[in-house]
Order: C-alpha cells, then sequence, then structure tokens
C-alpha cells in the first residue's frame, strides 16, 4: 500500500504524538489536529485519504466530528479510536459510517492493519456511490438481456444528450444510481463534473450548506467559504439520489434553482449563477408524499420531466443469470478465485427467488457465497441465501443435524471473520440491518453467560 495522506485528531498530547510516529513509520504524511473543530477545519482545507479520530473528545464529541465528515466527503475512511470502549460504541461509530474502529493502545502492526482495511474497503466501493464523486460514470456499466431494460436504457440515451431535468424511480438496488452515470456517460456533459449527492445522508442542519454552499462566518464553525455540491458540480450533471428525503425548507432553494438557475449560499449578499443537469432518484412514491404534505408538488412537477421507472429484478428475471455470472467473475477476481462458475441448478435456485433487494441483493449473495464457497463450481449447496431466504443444507459452514438457529450463528460468525469484524460490512454481506446483526450477537452473548 503507498503512502496516505491522514489526519489524526485527538485531544491527547502524547496521543497525537504516538500516531504521528507509527504512521510515519509505514510511510504515509501525517496532519494532527487537538479538537473537533480543528480537525474539521483541517479536512475540508486539504486532501486527505484518510481520518483517525478519537472517540471521546472535549471540545466537540467524536461521533459529531464523524458525522460532519461523513457529510462533507462520505468517501474519505474514517477510522475511530477509544481507550475504553463499548460494543454499543463501536456499533454507534460504524452506524454512523466509521470504516473501523479499534481500542487504544495498540501496536504498529495494528495501526497499519487498520489502515490498509479502511483504505482498501474504500477503494473497493462503487465510486457512484458517493456524493462527491467526479465522472463516476465512466465506471459503471449496464448489464441486461431483459427488454423491459433495453427500453429503459432507450429512452435515457434519447433524452441524455439534453438539458431535461430526469427523474428516476424504482425499488431499491434496482440500479437506479447507474442509470444516472448512464445517461451522464451519453450526454454532451459527459466530460464535466458528475457529482451524486445522497439526500437521506445529509444532516437537515448542513443539508443548505451541503448542497448550495456557505460564505465565511455564515455559522458557529465556518472558517472559510465553502463551495456547495451545486457548484462542484457546475456545467456537469448533480445527481440526487433520495430526493424524498429532502427537507421541505431545502426544497424550496432547491427549486428556486430550478426556476431560475441561480443559488443562494448559506450567508451570501448575491445569487450565484449555476448551470447543472439535474437528475433526481427516488424509490419512494412521489405522488403519495405530496399528499401526505412530505413533499412540494410544485417541485414534483418540475423534477418529473422525463420520468423513467426501472422495473424490479422479479419483473427481468432474464437478467438473474447474467448478473450472477457477471458478480461470480468480480468477486472471484478479487478474492483470488478466479475461473469460478455457477451450476445450472444453482442458477436455477436463483431464477426462482423473489430478490427484494433486487440486483444488489443478488450481488451481495453472490460475493456472500464466493466468499464461502469452496472449489470452482457453485452448486446449490454452496448458495449462502439471506435471512429472508431458505439455507440450503450443505452449504458453508453448515450441515446436516444442525439446527436453523445454529446454522444462522455459524454463517454470522463465519461472516464476521471473513470481514475482519468489521459489523456494517458483514451485515451488508449477510443481507440485514446492523440492528439485527447487533441483536442477534447480544442475543448469543446472553446465551453464553446465562
Amino acid at each position: 500500500m503507498t503512502g496516505q495522506s491522514i489526519l489524526v485528531i485527538d485531544d491527547q498530547p502524547e496521543m497525537r504524538k504516538e500516531l504521528s510516529h507509527l504512521l510515519s513509520l509505514g510511510g504515509h504524511t501525517v496532519a494532527t489536529a487537538s479538537s473537533g473543530p480543528e480537525g474539521l477545519n483541517k479536512f475540508r482545507e486539504n486532501d486527505f485519504g484518510l481520518v483517525i479520530s478519537e472517540v471521546n473528545l472535549l471540545e466537540m464529541a467524536g461521533i459529531e466530528v464523524l458525522v460532519q465528515l461523513r457529510s462533507i466527503s462520505p468517501r474519505i475512511p474514517v477510522i475511530m479510536t477509544e481507550a475504553n470502549g463499548t460494543i454499543d460504541n463501536a456499533v454507534k461509530t460504524m452506524q454512523c459510517g466509521a470504516s473501523d474502529y479499534i481500542l487504544k493502545p495498540f501496536s504498529f502492526e495494528a495501526l497499519e492493519l487498520a489502515v490498509k482495511r479502511a483504505v482498501g474497503n474504500s477503494k473497493g466501493q462503487a465510486q457512484g456511490r458517493t456524493h462527491d464523486v467526479r465522472n463516476a460514470s465512466k465506471t459503471r456499466e449496464m448489464i441486461t438481456r431483459s427488454s423491459k431494460m433495453h427500453h429503459v436504457l432507450g429512452i435515457a440515451k434519447k433524452v441524455a444528450p439534453s438539458n431535461a431535468t430526469v427523474l428516476i424511480q424504482g425499488e431499491s438496488g434496482t440500479g437506479k444510481e447507474v442509470l444516472a452515470s448512464y445517461i451522464h456517460q451519453h450526454s454532451l456533459l459527459n466530460h464535466k463534473p458528475y457529482v451524486a449527492v445522497n439526500c437521506a445522508s445529509l444532516p437537515e442542519a448542513l443539508a443548505e450548506s451541503e448542497l448550495f454552499g456557505h460564505e465565511k462566518g455564515a455559522f458557529t464553525g465556518a472558517a472559510n467559504r465553502k463551495l456547495g455540491k451545486f457548484e462542484l458540480a457546475n456545467h456537469g450533471t448533480i445527481v440526487l439520489d433520495e430526493i424524498s428525503e429532502m427537507p421541505l425548507q431545502t426544497q424550496a432553494k432547491l427549486l428556486r434553482i430550478i426556476q431560475e438557475r441561480v443559488l443562494d449560499r448559506v450567508g451570501g449578499c448575491k445569487p450565484v449563477p449555476i448551470h447543472v443537469r439535474i437528475i433526481a432518484i427516488t424509490n419512494a412514491d412521489l405522488k403519495k408524499a405530496v399528499s401526505e404534505g412530505k413533499f412540494r408538488e410544485d417541485l414534483f412537477f418540475r423534477i418529473n420531466v422525463i420520468p423513467i421507472k426501472i422495473p424490479p429484478l422479479r419483473e427481468r428475471r432474464e437478467d438473474i443469470a447474467v448478473l450472477a455470472n457477471h458478480f461470480l467473475k468480480k468477486y472471484g477476481s478479487e478474492n483470488g478465485k478466479r475461473g469460478m462458475t455457477i451450476s445450472d441448478k444453482a442458477i436455477s435456485i436463483l431464477m426462482g427467488l423473489d430478490w427484494k433487494g433486487n440486483v444488489r441483493e443478488l450481488e451481495n449473495t453472490i460475493h456472500r457465497t464466493v466468499l464461502l464457497s469452496e472449489g470452482n463450481v457453485i452448486s446449490p449447496e454452496h448458495l449462502v441465501l439471506g435471512e429472508n431466504e431458505e439455507v440450503k443444507s450443505g452449504g458453508i459452514p453448515m450441515g446436516v443435524g444442525l439446527s436453523m438457529r445454529e446454522m444462522e450463528r455459524k454463517l454470522i460468525f463465519a461472516t464476521l471473520d471473513q470481514m475482519n469484524d468489521n459489523r456494517t460490512h458483514a451485515a451488508e454481506m449477510l443481507g440485514i440491518s446492523i440492528r439485527t446483526l447487533r441483536n442477534k450477537l447480544r442475543e448469543y452473548k446472553e446465551e453464553q453467560t446465562g
């Protein structure tokens, strides 16, 4: 791993010195901050590849620092450290977006392993998921044999060269972000900025600052002028993912941008001209949200210029086999298991499932199966399905004679082991929420001590 530019946030001088020394031994460049506000300012002003922050900071809680770091740039991994850690604190930091959580004191080897793991996971994530990635469309591809999807792609390709606002709708996991990237790639703006924003991840108090920017002194902690996502996307494409989660006050400002092509920075004195192509994404029923007063009707009509709806995977089952083989090749290559194949019987089982999580659920299933399977051929007994599907006997690490609860337990611990005890990643691989995983682990602990 090449050296990283790392920001260390810790209010203990000795710990800052020790971390700087250890990280320097690993070939990294280190900057330090003695408080949360100082760290956030340095993070905004510099390009860091990783942040390491203490949980128990005095001036600003480490969790709050983490939340603000994630809102500024979700693609940068953050490792949280703590001297007297608890399971609840570990879970909370991971739920808030931490890449890892390690206890003090730690050795050079443990620290370097955490850094490698965090940076490696960050590089492995799909670029389009982060809300400040430019030109992410160059890495996204639409894989389909479905006539329904070809119809969707045909519409997308026709409208791509225009500046018309597009509203992409569909269930979670159907590929809405990938379609947004596809539209940008086939537009006249494909060499211009591409910025994707997850509206649901924006703290309400910071939403306007993140989207529209702010002037120096606009609020406490605003030490410098900051350009928002719209200005970063100027003359290019901005994708507003989960737009139904945007606060009503922010919706009003978005409406002004669409109508007048200007934006107002928080604390600004004059409007800023803006020219962006807007692609909105939602898995919610916006008409229902309008009727419930949760979404502005005038904004709905403004973004619903070109509506495109992606069909769920159960309505395009011909895509299941080609997608399964694509993910098998991808994760087999990533995990040193090149040349893996999947049997026709296993494909038949996959074709018969409902896939409520759609393409994302199928991808997670193949990823899990690759990690836990032995041999080069995936057979029905090797499939490691999510909690809502039947787990086939003989799959790893389960076997005949085990209760369903014990099979579940073994699968959970095997996945945690494969994910180096990273609960967020393990929950994603298992197809369950972090809360469900936490509750399961608590049950197992109570059974051991009971």
